[in-house]
């Protein structure tokens, strides 16, 4: 099998975990899409030393948050609106209402609380794990993820107060 057919093998494999995990850290479907695609090219241009990496689905995942980390940094995103498209799939009307709440909760984040709230509870990464990704301290993550979850906790408690009466 060629280089360019394992890169291909790979990408069509995870491409719709690296679209999850960008679409939890960006909130928004096109710029997910934006974000995956940067980030498989920045894979492809480096696939002949990427391709021995041990744990290949970190260092893509490691490249994604960066690429989106880097791009919150800039001002360009802040210029560009997007609307937003109904989910792909159907779920019932509680989780629903549940995930669309959850949704702008993360989205009322600064990027990297976010970001450290995704790796540790989505992607499933330890508190070191989640430091190497985010080039970081420990601490960091703690202190982060930390606050991130006080603020969703501050931002969900009104209404899941709600929905219980």
């Amino acid at each position: 099998m060629s280089s360019d057919d394992e890169y291909t093998a790979y990408v069509s494999s995870r491409l719709s975990w690296l679209t999850r995990v960008a679409f939890l850290l960006c909130q928004d479907r096109t710029r997910a899409d934006d974000l995956v695609q940067t980030a498989i090219t920045r894979l492809y241009v480096r696939w002949a030393r990427v391709s021995k990496v041990e744990n290949l689905d970190g260092y893509a995942r490691t490249v994604l948050v960066r690429v989106y980390l880097g791009e919150q940094r800039t001002a360009w995103w802040r210029r560009v609106t997007v609307t937003r498209e109904p989910p792909e799939t159907a779920r019932p009307a509680d989780d629903l209402d549940q995930a669309e709440d959850l949704r702008a909760a993360l989205a009322g984040l600064p990027p990297r609380q976010r970001a450290a709230v995704v790796l540790r509870f989505y992607c499933d990464l330890s508190v070191g794990e989640t430091a190497a990704v985010l080039g970081c301290s420990e601490g960091t993550v703690k202190s982060q993820t930390s606050r991130a979850l006080a603020s969703l906790r501050r931002l969900l408690e009104p209404r899941l107060e709600g929905n219980r009466a």
